[in-house]
């Protein structure tokens, strides 16, 4: 896990060097063919509210009030809330690469994407803590995480707020910083089920 977490994050790095500078063409392409916003500016504007920054802190509360109530698991629930404050934390880095906007628009840098950071950070906690407490729904959280990560992209390029590259990053940042930070808070390998 950890080799599998250090590779994504060099990964995100390297990415978020390449694209500091000049736009790469994929980005450009995808812009230009989201350039109308399908016609679904509206609907992409709604689902980024829920889809965004305020999700995962609406999740550390849940995670911390699930703590303080349900003792047996209450170190697992912690470790939880730490393993999504650290994912969430990738998007702090976005002064580092300086990447601007498709849209000039918004003034803030935009490698990687916090929206995506957003939604993927839970995604990824709520798979590990269903390879703890549900593991025969892991497979169901992963594939409601994918959804939810490439519907918060899809919703970023079709407002061109952010290029292809910026949501590619904030998967592999998260992904990256996920595996190694679980494997440190011991969340990582979880459990073999009892029989």
């Amino acid at each position: 896990m950890r080799s599998l977490g250090s590779a994504l994050l060099i990964a995100f790095v390297l990415l978020g060097l390449v694209v500091s500078g000049p736009v790469p063409e994929v980005d450009r392409f995808v812009a230009d063919t989201a350039g109308d916003g399908l016609g679904l500016r509206g609907v992409a504007s709604v689902v980024t509210v829920v889809l965004g920054p305020i999700l995962p802190a609406v999740v550390v509360v849940g995670l911390l009030v699930a703590a303080a109530l349900v003792r047996p698991r209450a170190g697992l629930l912690l470790r939880a809330a730490l393993l999504l404050a650290a994912c969430r934390a990738v998007s702090l880095v976005k002064p580092v690469f300086e990447r601007a906007r498709p849209t000039t628009d918004y003034p803030d840098f935009s490698f990687p994407s916090g929206h995506v950071v957003s939604v993927a950070s839970v995604g990824f906690t709520a798979v590990v803590l269903c390879a703890w407490l549900a593991r025969e729904r892991v497979r169901m959280a992963v594939l409601v995480s994918v959804a939810a990560v490439v519907l918060a992209a899809l919703c970023r390029v079709i407002l061109d707020v952010h290029w292809l590259t910026d949501l590619v990053g904030a998967t592999l940042g998260v992904l990256g910083v996920g595996l190694l930070t679980a494997v440190a808070l011991r969340l990582l390998p979880a459990p073999k089920p009892t029989a």
